[in-house]
């Protein structure tokens, strides 16, 4: 399908945003002396900066226009100066004072692009800079568990290398206009300095250079190369004034370190990348529709990254050029073109918020994820949303990342994705012959039938069917023949008796209800115990919708992968101590109170496999019936969270009975049967889910 707007998209600036970036900033005219900024030895004057961020005239907060008009002539200055130097003369004036940073490493490669005058790699240099610069602030303004330290003799040296540093406040806000705006950098660097940040990245009714460019609204032509100096400038400006700060205080803390992605099993949805996937894309994004024609050398150059190795840079080139061209598919479906422009600071910006929610913000539902399907939306939401997902987008732009070991395979999921998505709006003619390559053909079906990855309903399923195959190791444990002997003797008494027959009944019960499905076996009229573990793959193949799940939903999926993460310990510490106790009896060093207790444990052992299954058996029935909770009465859903939670209770008492320090055996058989009572009580009431689910067909 294409996108056409009537007229073709010249920018997605707003006419306010467009004129505060491009115009405001060169209606005065007038040759700033670089040396009222920045001393020959590199020091900043801030106080000529600081001059030019005016308040308004009711002094009730900045003049952003104004303060622009009068920063436009410092910002050339300053660009003409770093024009001038090499990038050696760089290195010596600036470097050290960048280093406060976490990324002090940017800077020379940031400098080299503002020599090459390509609006790209201007642009590109400016989201890594703010995204530096929002986490290097963010470990001097503190998180809740810093602990400050005076040390008196230790001064900060520039010129030494990477240092520890002050961390002062509380918790470190997410946003970096409310990080901008704390007391506790307004301490450090004083609040005229806050101020200048503030007009450059801190507020939309500034520059808000950084929001305008990681979501994709600036075109490469439309960010004048002087901020990215100017912001260059004010970084190391901020170590000067550091310097003086710890010097003043005598004060040192710990850096936050950077988050380290990996490639997952989980995250490889896709075959690697090859050279025709990468041919592909270079013809098709010139030819798509979701690509706008003012974007297209952002997605050139995400290609150039991504073959010589930069993949921290193709993925923040790719996230943003997506944001953008869903954008204009959100405001096309939705018939609201005014949201393809930068929002006002009256409005909100039109995000990946936004763009991939349920509904409007007048209520009306978005049109948006019914047109690109749920494959689709499930991927996006799991790479950007899901809190245990990647959230490439978020780590990134908030300069989380540790962009040097940025993994080629998760740029490599991205670009395969957008493949398949701009073919979706590409000329169908074209489309066809593109799909029909043989590295194309896996990359469509693969997307056509991706289901969510990291979604709880998925999380907890992989919590089932590891579990399960933690059980199915302990039979794999040689035991001694002696010990197995006398254990066997102990086996048949009552509590243990009275737990086989419970777990035979509600097993009987659960089997009634398993779905007619091709993956899970079927036509059983009773289902043995060694049986119940080879239905799970079944059950937890079958596809489950995800997107948009309600709150009532999530909470039962929290107790859920509770119950089953209690059950992966229990699985774990039973392997282990049988492991160790086996080794104990063969060697013979096991007093005769241990041994006693480690027959016991081999009796509970017997009892515990075929539970933990039914257990699981019963969390993957619940999770390929969780929709049903919806049509519960308030009533009965409270009912059901408490029958749940005392589940939970069971589970994390037999984990406790079972760990290493209580090793407490004998206590499991009384503990589980009680457990076992409770279930096949509410089984038989049926207010299960399955049994809603049932119910209401």
């Amino acid at each position: 399908m294409e996108i056409s707007p009537e007229d073709p998209i010249t920018t997605c600036l707003s006419p306010s945003v467009y004129d505060m970036i491009c115009k405001l900033g060169f209606e005065v005219r007038e040759d700033r002396d670089i040396d009222s900024i920045v001393t020959k030895s590199g020091e900043v004057c801030w106080k000529t900066i600081t001059d030019c961020v005016i308040d308004t005239e009711s002094a009730q907060g900045l003049d952003y226009q104004g303060s622009v008009r009068l920063l436009g002539p410092v910002c050339e200055a300053v660009h003409v100066h770093f024009s001038s130097l090499t990038r050696r003369q760089f290195e010596v004036q600036y470097a050290p004072w960048l280093r406060w940073t976490s990324s002090p490493e940017l800077f020379p490669e940031i400098f080299d692009a503002l020599g090459s005058l390509q609006s790209p790699a201007v642009s590109l240099s400016l989201m890594k800079l703010t995204a530096c610069l929002e986490r290097a602030l963010g470990d001097v303004r503190g998180r809740p568990r810093t602990v400050l330290t005076a040390v008196s003799e230790r001064k900060f040296n520039p010129h030494s290398g990477p240092q520890v540093f002050l961390l002062v406040g509380k918790e470190c806000p997410f946003l970096l206009r409310d990080l901008l705006a704390s007391a506790e950098l307004a301490g450090v660097f004083g609040r005229p300095v806050m101020s200048v940040l503030t007009v450059f990245v801190g507020s939309p009714r500034g520059l808000n250079l950084r929001n305008v460019l990681w979501h994709g609204f600036a075109s490469p032509w439309e960010v004048p190369p002087k901020y990215c100096s100017m912001m260059v400038l004010l970084t190391a400006g901020l170590g000067q004034l550091l310097e003086a700060y710890l010097q003043r205080t005598a004060c040192t803390m710990a850096r936050r370190p950077l988050l380290t992605l990996t490639d997952s099993e989980d995250l490889a949805v896709f075959p690697e990348v090859t050279h025709e996937v990468l041919s592909v894309l270079e013809e098709v994004m010139k030819r798509s529709t979701f690509v706008l024609r003012i974007m297209l050398p952002y997605w050139e150059v995400a290609l150039i990254k991504f073959k010589s190795h930069r993949f921290a840079d193709c993925a923040m080139l790719l996230l943003t050029q997506l944001e953008t061209g869903l954008r204009n598919v959100f405001a096309t479906v939705n018939k609201c073109p005014r949201r393809l422009l930068t929002a006002e600071s009256t409005a909100l910006y039109t995000t990946f918020d936004e763009i991939l929610a349920k509904h409007l913000n007048d209520g009306e539902i978005n049109q948006l994820p019914p047109f690109l399907g749920e494959p689709a939306m499930e991927f996006l939401w799991d790479f950007l949303n899901h809190q245990e997902g990647p959230r490439v987008r978020d780590h990134l732009s908030h300069g989380e990342v540790n962009l040097p070991e940025f993994p080629k395979g998760v740029t490599g999921q991205l670009l395969a994705f957008s493949v398949v998505l701009l073919l979706r709006f590409a000329d169908g003619e074209l489309a066809s012959v593109f799909k029909e390559r043989a590295a194309i053909q896996p990359l469509v079906v693969l997307a056509q039938g991706y289901s969510a990855r990291f979604h709880p309903v998925a999380l907890a399923r992989k919590q089932v069917l590891s579990c399960e195959k933690s059980i199915r190791l302990w039979p794999l444990l040689p035991l001694p023949e002696e010990a197995a002997q006398e254990a066997a003797r102990l086996e048949g008494d009552h509590e243990t008796n009275a737990c086989n027959s419970l777990m035979t009944k509600v097993a009987r019960g659960l089997c009634q209800y398993l779905p007619e499905d091709p993956c899970v076996l079927s036509g059983l009229d009773d289902l043995p115990i060694e049986r119940w573990p080879r239905l799970l793959p079944g059950l937890c193949s079958i596809r489950v919708p995800t997107l948009f799940c309600p709150r009532a939903v999530l909470e039962v999926l929290s107790v859920l992968r509770s119950i089953s993460r209690c059950c992966a310990r229990v699985s774990l510490q039973v392997a282990a101590s049988l492991e160790l106790r086996r080794q104990q009896w063969e060697a013979r060093t096991l007093r005769s109170r241990q041994r006693r207790n480690f027959l016991r444990m081999l009796s509970s052992v017997k009892l515990l496999s075929p539970v933990l299954s039914l257990v699981l058996l019963l969390i993957a029935l619940e999770l390929v019936n969780i929709h049903a909770v919806r049509g519960k009465s308030a009533h009965g859903y409270q009912q059901y969270l408490k029958f749940l939670r005392a589940v939970l209770q069971w589970a994390e008492n037999l984990a406790a009975c079972t760990s290493p320090d209580r090793n407490q055996w004998g206590e499991v058989p009384g503990l589980t049967r009680a457990a076992l009572l409770r279930v096949w009580a509410f089984t038989e009431k049926q207010q299960m889910l399955l049994h809603s689910a049932r119910s209401a067909e």
